[in-house]
């Protein structure tokens, strides 16, 4: 009997956690991302590496049987980026891959218990397409062109290429298809931008999901604004803060009560180091948060265009 007793308790701590790692493994819900579109030179190649640290506690589920939730994740990121003419307009296609660790622990009936595991992300593939105020450019007539109003729309694809076990507390890919469009604008105002940001994630079943579990969530919607000032071309320092609401999730068709709606705040910082490279700084923090993930984060990226 007392075997018995501890298998289900074991089964529930697992399902607990496991809907608080859920709400932090896609944690691009928490992006910030200045000056996403922002018209850009075509027929430019980018090279970026980066290196990002995330850490904070968790505020579980009103159904979930844990308390004191955290967690640390270290992250490594390369991607590319292409940029080029649809329709005499600029658009640009880039694709992210990375490797994760993650670290966590929770109390369950006054014991403590952690995982740890590592394991590569899953890849992002983003179109965007900037349609009105963003002419097709090359280099050499772009330094000449002086932007207004930018509007742009793109799609972000994510696919379940990540490391996925479904007997593992802790895994960096999520074992499912993620589809986001979002639609923004950037504004010039002498030296200053401003840019707003929307967009809305969709996600396919988890038909793998721990205990045999079918997990399926609800759309999770994102709004986004950055203030910008332009020191100089590619040296800028922005002001960035969003909100994210939505992305309930059921188990077996039984809600988790565990819909967000959280903001972050943060800073971004970019400068060029010579004509073909510059690094990138950014740093963000949690300033509401009821459901979710409130982490810290900092982070620095190298781009090399070429």
């Amino acid at each position: 009997m007392q075997n018995s007793h501890n298998k289900n308790n074991s089964q529930l701590l697992n399902i607990g956690l496991l809907s608080l790692v859920l709400v932090v493994t896609p944690c691009t819900a928490q992006d910030l991302e200045p000056r996403s579109y922002s018209n850009i030179p075509i027929g430019m190649n980018f090279l970026v590496v980066g290196a990002a640290h995330s850490e904070g506690e968790l505020s579980p589920a009103p159904t979930a049987p844990i308390e004191n939730a955290d967690i640390n994740i270290n992250a490594a990121v390369v991607g590319y980026a292409h940029t080029f003419s649809l329709a005499g307009k600029s658009s640009k296609i880039d694709m992210t891959a990375s490797r994760l660790c993650y670290k966590g622990s929770a109390d369950f009936q006054g014991e403590r218990v952690t995982a740890d595991r590592c394991g590569y992300g899953d890849v992002n593939v983003r179109f965007s397409w900037n349609f009105f105020g963003a002419p097709a450019l090359k280099p050499a007539d772009f330094a000449a062109w002086k932007q207004g109003v930018v509007v742009g729309t793109s799609l972000q694809i994510t696919a379940p290429t990540g490391s996925y076990d479904k007997d593992k507390l802790l895994n960096a890919g999520a074992n499912r298809w993620v589809f986001r469009p979002g639609f923004g604008m950037s504004h010039k105002l002498g030296d200053w931008y401003y840019d707003l940001i929307a967009s809305v994630r969709f996600y396919a079943d988890n038909d793998e999901y721990f205990n045999e579990v079918k997990l399926e969530q609800d759309p999770q919607y994102t709004l986004q604004g950055h203030l910008i000032y332009n020191f100089s071309r590619g040296h800028w320092l922005s002001l960035n803060a969003n909100f994210y609401f939505g992305g309930e999730t059921h188990k077996d068709n039984v809600e988790s009560f565990d819909s967000q709606q959280n903001s972050r705040f943060g800073i971004t910082y970019s400068a060029p180091i010579n004509r073909s490279n510059s690094i990138k700084l950014y740093a963000s923090t949690g300033v509401v948060t009821q459901v979710g993930s409130d982490f810290d984060t900092l982070g620095a990226v190298w781009q090399y265009i070429f």
